[in-house]
């Protein structure tokens, strides 16, 4: 199948547009949003946004209806608009797109505005085309920080009936197939004590000594998760994981610390290690550490932050999604992987859902960041692959 140079070229220029968007997490995405509907809705798409509490972060969802469907279900294509922040150390500005030996450098390039741009470029296509399948397009935001965007446009998509179809997420995976992940949840507990004089700890409450006995429990049931693997998980390693992430309190070696945060998350194969965990820590909150602090200071207290909880994405036999998608890669591998995405967000309201899409994991995140100019041509030529799937 040849590709056509224009439609490659169009790639190019608007993955070049999008990294000049500084769509960091937790930032203001409109602007980039409001040019990814201009080129939808200039192109027949019907749209509809679904903001944040503040309106300046947005998701975008897009539709090309089909005149009759034959039968067919719909096809999702989504990616997120996000990217993680920049590091000192580039070799070129991270949102000018500098091209390089067959490379493609700039922060989003690979993860994953190269799928965004790809997409995009396609829409006149795939507008033009009689299909027999409705085409989506779904642009979220905040992905990068526990899938805080996602779960405000799945809850729109259940409220407007859209939960049948095929979801294809272009997180960078080489173009290759996975069709499972771990869920990863995320939390910050912060301990409030009593301050005082060191020379009279019995006066004080240490939130640091309460904080180490706080992880020194995570770490038990850390344990309790390894033996809680199930018989042939595809995971490496075959277990939940939880793993601490930070701690940090105190203001002088001679002053009781009446404040400390600790940091971890937890990474489960299945959902209920995720609930074991949570109720277990919670427990011991409620019962031992807390009763003990109050005990001297009435007014102690052990808050938790979620910062997010991410579902994971199952396994399915005989998925609908990775069939469709293997049926025009001509690839019936299988793969998981260690990082999470929105997918099981899809897949838990009846969409079949598969990861794939252009570049490679290895670079994301990293200072000079690129894709390779390859990797855009086979997404290209997969996308007219999906197009030929929904015609009649």
């Amino acid at each position: 199948m040849s590709l056509d140079s224009n439609l490659y070229e169009k790639s190019i220029k608007i993955l070049t547009d999008l990294i000049s968007y500084k769509t960091i997490s937790g930032k203001n995405n409109s602007p980039l949003i409001d040019y990814c509907d201009d080129i939808l809705k200039k192109n027949g798409v019907s749209t509809f946004r679904v903001f944040d509490g503040n309106k300046d972060r947005v998701n975008l969802f897009g539709t090309i209806k089909a005149k009759k469907t034959n039968g067919k279900k719909p096809i999702i294509l989504s990616g997120h608009t996000d990217v993680v922040p920049v590091s000192k150390g580039w070799t070129s500005d991270p949102f000018i797109a500098t091209v390089k030996d067959d490379k493609l450098f700039g922060r989003g390039s690979c993860d994953m505005k190269g799928f965004i741009a790809c997409v995009l470029a396609y829409v006149p296509t795939l507008s033009k085309t009689n299909l027999d399948r409705d085409i989506h397009f779904s642009f979220t935001f905040d992905e990068e920080t526990a899938c805080i965007g996602a779960p405000l446009l799945i809850k729109e998509l259940k409220k407007r009936d859209i939960t049948d179809g095929i979801c294809i997420i272009g997180e960078p995976t080489k173009m290759k197939i996975i069709d499972a992940h771990k869920g990863m949840n995320e939390y910050t507990i912060h301990f409030e004590g009593l301050a005082g004089h060191s020379s009279q700890p019995q006066k004080g409450v240490n939130a640091i000594e309460y904080a180490s006995k706080y992880v020194n429990k995570l770490l038990e049931l850390r344990n309790e998760l390894i033996k809680r693997g199930p018989e042939n998980c595809i995971f490496d390693p075959p277990h939940s994981t939880l793993s601490v992430g930070g701690i940090s309190g105190g203001i002088a070696h001679n002053v009781i610390a009446d404040k400390c945060k600790v940091e971890w998350e937890t990474r489960p194969v299945v959902k209920e290690d995720g609930i074991f965990v949570t109720d277990q820590i919670d427990k011991f909150v409620n019962e031992e550490l807390l009763p003990q602090m109050k005990k001297v200071f009435p007014n102690s207290d052990i808050r938790k932050e979620i910062i997010g909880e991410v579902i994971g994405f199952n396994r399915i036999k005989d998925s609908e999604a990775c069939e469709f998608v293997s049926s025009i890669t001509g690839d019936n591998s299988r793969e998981v992987v260690s990082f999470g995405t929105e997918a099981g967000l899809f897949q838990e309201i009846g969409i079949s859902t598969v990861v794939c899409g252009p570049g490679s994991i290895e670079q994301a995140h990293k200072i000079d960041e690129f894709i390779e100019l390859s990797e855009i041509k086979k997404c290209l030529t997969f996308l007219e692959g999906v197009k030929n799937k929904s015609i009649n």
